[in-house]
């Protein structure tokens, strides 16, 4: 059972993410039928005040010793830096060996990967920390596409507010819907987003080495919304289609397919933010032949669909 939550903070904090955590297990909500937790903030160096950003502080109370026989240790972002202190690398592995688990919200998984916590386990972090940490901890399995990853005993969860959906699941797969319901409720969050759905993330144009892609990449840009064969871009760089596919691999890193179809669903992203435009005209737009492909491409990019985005991102 979660009874014990602890969560560690060093060096500097992340207010948000820490509040997060703070939010879900540290508050008392018994009143409202929610089982209360022992939670404790520990810290290398109790007593010494943490900075959290523009002149303010916090200053953990409690030693890491007292943290030990947590069932569930937490780690805010703060730090993608690989000296981590080795208490608090050694208080996560405890923690695990004693049966208990761990949380990590955004960069906090960096720490678990130096604990060594994340070898061969499906996690994630902030989409802008994803290459980073794969490359810091080559034997971690990272998915950036997703909100949260609970794998074993390590729960690790995207940027802020995803440490919300991996705090409430936690609490979900321990006491039921109806408590992570009423935690959610107090908070006036969604009371359940499944981990699996994307981070929102936006794809840039990459840098191309050759000038001759580059333009060609701006030009389909600008004719989404007329049907592009690949015959005919490679013909536009006077190359043969074999060739210019292989070429556009080794610029771009996927198909012309593939990012053509990505460029598409960000722009249809970017219509539904910014405009009323019915699903189907959105669709025309962005060169899909109908709103059924577009809801097709959309799911499997986004992981909502068209309407559910625009319900949620619309200005």
């Amino acid at each position: 059972m979660l009874n014990k939550v602890a969560v560690l903070l060093f060096r500097r904090v992340a207010l948000f993410e820490f509040g997060v955590v703070n939010e879900v297990f540290g508050l008392d909500r018994t009143d409202d039928g929610v089982p209360p937790f022992e939670f404790l903030i520990g810290s290398p160096e109790p007593g010494v005040p943490l900075s959290i950003g523009n002149g303010a502080f916090v200053v953990p109370p409690h030693a890491l010793e007292e943290c030990l026989d947590a069932d569930l240790v937490a780690i805010p972002g703060g730090s993608t830096e690989p000296d981590f202190p080795p208490e608090i690398l050694d208080t996560l592995r405890t923690v695990v060996d004693n049966g208990g688990r761990v949380l990590t919200v955004c960069s906090g998984a960096f720490a678990a990967g130096a604990a060594g916590l994340l070898d061969g386990r499906r996690c994630t972090t902030h989409w802008r920390y994803g290459a980073e940490l794969a490359q810091q901890y080559p034997k971690a399995i990272v998915d950036t596409d997703v909100l949260f990853v609970d794998d074993g005993p390590v729960t690790t969860s995207a940027g802020t507010a995803a440490g919300i959906d991996a705090s409430l699941h936690l609490v979900r797969a321990e006491f039921g819907p109806e408590v992570a319901n009423r935690i959610a409720r107090r908070m006036v969050v969604p009371p359940h987003r499944d981990g699996g759905q994307r981070q929102f993330v936006e794809a840039p144009v990459p840098e191309c080495e050759s000038d001759g892609f580059a333009a060609v990449l701006q030009w389909m840009i600008e004719h989404l919304d007329t049907d592009i064969a690949v015959d005919d871009l490679a013909e536009r760089m006077h190359m043969s289609t074999r060739t210019f596919a292989r070429r556009f691999v080794d610029e771009v890193g996927v198909s012309p397919h593939k990012w053509l179809t990505e460029q598409r669903v960000l722009h249809a992203r970017r219509l539904l933010e910014s405009t009323g435009l019915p699903v189907d005209v959105v669709a025309e737009q962005v060169g899909f032949a109908s709103a059924t492909l577009l809801r097709h491409h959309f799911n499997a990019a986004v992981g909502v669909s068209p309407t559910i985005y625009r319900r949620r991102f619309a200005r």
